[in-house]
């Protein structure tokens, strides 16, 4: 799976599990007819937002993406391609999150709506790094995919020869 993709499929699923989670917190709290709760989570999800936004404010990679790109093996074919299987291996946390923290909302509606702030935190906060790989893959001609491994073991990369984007030069340009 093209690591870009991996990582729009991310903030779709991190986006996501905030909205099912913010539904259900809210439910948990008009179940309970607790207003000041309603209220919490609503400001603790405009801070989550505006932290989101201010970290994923810029275009270049973030340094924990940038440290897989520059670890990624070189390879001369593709990996394995099983997209849903490496969805699941690497965003495997995020379900039982999702599930667990939903599962409690309509008991202690604080926990869904804690989670929700940081799924929200995260979609927003990664919402532009997906451009910032493909720019870097356009640049060196390569792409990156993301290798299968086990759930419990750091993603890896793999680095595959790609199409390198050619600019015309000022002096092509002048010439026509």
């Amino acid at each position: 799976m093209r690591y870009t993709l991996f990582l729009r499929t991310s903030v779709l699923l991190f986006g996501g599990a905030a909205t099912v989670l913010g539904l259900v917190s809210i439910a948990g709290a008009q179940a309970k007819d607790d207003t000041t709760l309603i209220y919490f989570c609503l400001g603790w999800w405009a801070l989550a937002a505006a932290a989101g936004l201010w970290l994923g404010r810029r275009d270049e990679v973030m340094r924990g993406v940038g440290r897989l790109l520059a670890g990624a093996r070189g390879a001369t074919s593709l990996p394995e391609l099983d997209p849903g299987a490496i969805i699941f291996n690497r965003l495997w946390s995020l379900i039982v999150i999702t599930i667990a923290a939903g599962g409690v909302a309509f008991l202690i509606p604080q926990v869904p709506a804690v989670a929700c702030g940081y799924a929200i935190a995260v979609a927003l906060a990664w919402r532009k790094q997906y451009r910032a790989v493909e720019a870097i893959e356009q640049r060196d001609g390569v792409q990156f995919h993301v290798e299968q491994t086990s759930p419990f073991k750091p993603t890896r990369l793999v680095r595959t020869a790609g199409l390198r984007r050619l600019e015309p030069t000022q002096a092509a340009d002048s010439s026509s």
